[in-house]
């Protein structure tokens, strides 16, 4: 069995979660489920540190705990033709108290290369929820503009991650100069993290600290969606 380290590093997460995705069956798991408890309190006890880090510059999230942040690591088959019953990756959702669902922070520990990192805004929602952010966006392009401009935003998380629909929704001109914010069905920035980024120690810190750029972002979503 792995030893579960009390520093940052994150060496037996990345282990049993590789093991897992190379046995994802219910006997293998039963059978290291006393290793699996202990990496998800390793995890909850560095997360936890990220929370109180992002209470710096987002006072909303003190009342996160990290252990209702953190996801299940059972997966919801029923609509999937994936039957396999286990994520093979950790990961936690710090949304502040009242935020509109789907919005907020996201941080993923992934053995699978280029697939852990740090995530901020609002992921798939709603038909309607989507229609009201595109017209809040262009009503209030300047503050949009301002906002997704940030030099620091645009380093640390280019582009935007998730679906995209290939044409302008139905409704608006084809021509619209907003046409790249409008084809967006999610609006959400997404930086990687490397192996080595969780081996320091003093991970969940600068993890905290790379998503403060993302505060704006994620403020303009929510109370677009609210007004």
């Amino acid at each position: 069995m792995s030893k579960i380290h009390v520093g940052g590093d994150m060496d037996a997460t990345f282990d049993f979660l590789s093991r897992l995705s190379d046995n994802n069956n219910r006997p293998w798991f039963k059978e290291n489920k006393t290793e699996y408890d202990a990496i998800r309190l390793h995890w909850i006890s560095q997360l936890q540190r990220m929370i109180d880090a992002m209470t710096e510059w987002e006072p909303a999230v003190a009342t996160v705990s990290a252990a209702s942040a953190t996801y299940r690591i059972y997966r919801d088959t029923r609509f999937s033709p994936d039957k396999t019953p286990y994520k093979t990756h950790i990961g936690a959702s710090i949304n502040p108290p009242g935020c509109t669902p789907h919005c907020g922070y996201y941080i993923e520990f992934n053995p699978k290369a280029g697939e852990s990192g740090l995530y901020g805004g609002i992921w798939c929602p709603d038909s309607e929820t989507l229609k009201k952010l595109r017209h809040a966006i262009v009503d209030n392009i300047e503050e949009w503009e301002e906002i997704v401009s940030d030099p620091e935003l645009r380093k640390l998380y280019p582009g935007w991650c998730g679906p995209a629909l290939k044409t302008i929704p139905k409704g608006w001109d084809k021509n619209h100069p907003q046409a790249e914010y409008l084809r967006l069905k999610s609006y959400g920035k997404f930086h990687p993290l490397d192996r080595k980024f969780f081996d320091d120690k003093d991970w969940p810190l600068r993890a905290a600290e790379l998503m403060r750029p993302l505060k704006p972002l994620v403020d303009f979503l929510d109370y677009s969606v609210k007004e």
